[in-house]
């Protein structure tokens, strides 16, 4: 399977999918929206962070309005946003984020001086696995989904995926039942697969990552250097 970063897996419907994962269930738990729920931290004097909980909306930008609640990170009255599209079993997610995403985090991110979103983009059913799997542990999606994107060579080419996702999520905290629970939770899924859906049909997404930087997309090379140029012209 092709995993190229300008190839699409179109893997069904949202029902299909789940079937794939586990099997259909009704159960399913809304995602908690906190404004502004935020840590305090001093790296350049006294900066907001973001916690990791879901938030509203920042504004009413189409790209801003994900039908799953963003969880970003960095500065909550940061004036620049960067906004991923991800896949978990993309290997030039994975690159980006070992190499460019530490130095943005030490420069950018952990400073407050912009917002970075890494919003889910499945494009196969491992990747919907991992993004409930992240979403549901709540302020630890960007930890869970770095642990993810860390381990793709493991986990992506196990002879088991499930279990090997399973395995990682137990690291954090999942007893087998809450794994299970998580993966036939419909809404969970139906917000997922909206989100796709609006970054196909709204934006025009052909791939992963993709960047917006404060609703522009980014067309330069996805490293650190490209990013961080473009960055600064924005602040």
């Amino acid at each position: 399977m092709s995993l190229n970063r300008r190839s699409l897996l179109i893997a069904g419907s949202s029902v299909g999918l789940a079937t794939l994962i586990y099997g259909c269930s009704e159960s399913g738990a809304e995602a908690e929206v906190n404004a502004n729920v935020v840590t305090e931290a001093e790296p350049d004097g006294d900066v907001a962070l973001y916690d990791g909980s879901a938030i509203e909306p920042i504004n009413g930008d189409a790209i801003n309005n994900p039908p799953l609640a963003d969880r970003p990170m960095g500065g909550i009255d940061a004036t620049v946003t960067v906004v991923e599209y991800v896949s978990p079993t993309c290997p030039h997610c994975a690159n980006f984020h070992m190499t460019a995403l530490p130095q943005l985090k030490e420069e950018y991110i952990d400073t407050g001086r912009i917002r970075f979103i890494a919003r889910p983009f499945r494009r196969n059913v491992l990747d919907l696995a991992v993004f409930m799997v992240a979403e549901a542990s709540g302020e630890q999606y960007n930890e869970i989904l770095g642990a993810y994107m860390e381990s793709q060579n493991v986990w992506a080419a196990s002879e088991n995926p499930r279990q090997a996702i399973f395995e990682i999520a137990e690291q954090y905290g999942f007893t087998q039942e809450r794994f299970e629970e998580v993966l036939t939770d419909q809404e969970m899924l139906a917000a997922i697969e909206a989100t796709r859906e609006q970054a196909l049909n709204e934006f025009g997404l052909q791939g992963t990552p993709t960047f917006y930087i404060n609703g522009d997309r980014f067309e330069g090379t996805p490293d650190y250097a490209g990013l961080s140029a473009e960055i600064e012209n924005r602040l």
